[in-house]
């Protein structure tokens, strides 16, 4: 996850401040754990060999799950208490590196064939060098699985400012743990979105709107049922570009 502390002189997304809360939550909670983790996996499909990037890894259990299946996983995340805690699942084997996305990677170029971005563009305003990063080190015909948070999700968070076609960010407050911790995420409309993906050499390959996994009805009925009607999270699945070819 990125952390906009350094960049706005607060702590909004300061990820070290509550990342074993946060991670407790996203273990188990309907929007993760059955719903965005599970439709991740899906648009994945069978990783066994590929070498995978898990780019915002946070505690790890996106990174498990590939690994899991086969993968050949290194994790990266700019928050040192999230990387703690993926250690602590990982193990002390595990490839993982503390690194901003909005900084060049520390990785040799077509290092991967797949980068799972999950949920963490959306704390960029400027998708731009972060793509062509990912572009970097992922080998010509690898995928880059991304999931976001969908334009609409702003709306639903009370965003004043009801013009669609503009890049604006919004704020607001998350509880874990019995505290406020304030968040700042950036909304872009769709085309924004996949002209980013184009102009850092990506093609478009699959835009998903999933529903949660049904076997969650039971655990979670009234907010399976909302979730269910309306989405949250959009999902990509891009590829790297061959050089030399259009």
């Amino acid at each position: 996850m990125e952390r906009l502390s350094d960049l706005t002189g607060n702590a909004a997304n300061d990820y070290d401040a509550f990342a074993e809360a946060y991670a407790a939550e996203n273990e188990n909670s309907l929007v993760n754990a059955h719903y965005e983790r599970p439709a991740m996996l899906a648009l994945a499909g069978d990783v066994e060999g590929r070498r995978v990037l898990d780019a915002g890894c946070g505690a790890g259990p996106l990174t498990a799950a590939l690994r899991d299946r086969g993968a050949v996983v290194t994790g990266l995340d700019v928050s040192a208490a999230m990387l703690a805690l993926a250690r602590r699942r990982l193990g002390d084997g595990a490839a993982l590196h503390r690194a901003d996305l909005r900084d060049r990677l520390p990785f040799a170029d077509a290092e991967f064939d797949d980068v799972i971005a999950s949920l963490v563009l959306h704390y960029l305003e400027d998708w731009g060098p972060t793509l062509s990063e990912l572009r970097r080190v992922l080998r010509p015909g690898g995928r880059l699985i991304a999931s976001v948070d969908h334009p609409f999700v702003a709306y639903m968070f009370g965003d004043p400012r009801p013009d669609y076609f503009a890049t604006t960010d919004y704020a607001f407050d998350w509880t874990f743990g019995g505290r406020s911790v304030p968040m700042r995420f950036w909304r872009k409309p769709l085309h924004a979105m996949t002209d980013a993906f184009t102009a850092a050499g990506f093609r478009l390959s699959a835009v998903d709107e999933p529903r949660p996994d049904p076997a969650a009805r039971e655990l979670f009925p009234d907010a399976f049922d909302d979730l269910s009607r309306r989405p949250v999270f959009l999902f990509f699945v891009v590829e790297a570009g061959h050089p030399g070819r259009p």
